[in-house]
């Protein structure tokens, strides 16, 4: 697993929908493709593309495969956004501040 095969996975926005729904509890694939107006292989397939960006984890329960939201995955991302929030931070307060001066 890299940073990228992460951000290649939350690209997309049916994974980052289906992340959404894991975060609310564990999911079937038939109830996950359910949910969208594709087939359940292609959701099989996002599966696929999270699980092994290790942001969800698949438990066999017999003949089902549960799919829970593996929270720890998407540190890296947080990290590498967290970096540069530090800029936006540096940037609005010295936008707050010109905003402000500009009043008197």
């Amino acid at each position: 697993m890299s940073d990228h095969d992460i951000f290649r996975a939350i690209a997309d926005p049916t994974r980052r929908s289906i992340l959404t729904i894991l975060a609310a509890g564990d999911q079937r694939v038939c109830d996950l493709a359910e949910r969208f107006e594709m087939s359940r292989p292609a959701v099989s397939k996002h599966l696929a593309v999270l699980e092994a960006a290790d942001l969800i984890r698949v438990e066999r329960q017999g003949r089902e495969a549960v799919n829970r939201l593996n929270p720890a995955g998407l540190a890296p991302a947080a990290e590498w956004i967290g970096f540069f929030s530090a800029f936006w931070d540096d940037k609005l307060t010295k936008l707050k501040q010109a905003v402000e001066n500009s009043d008197d």
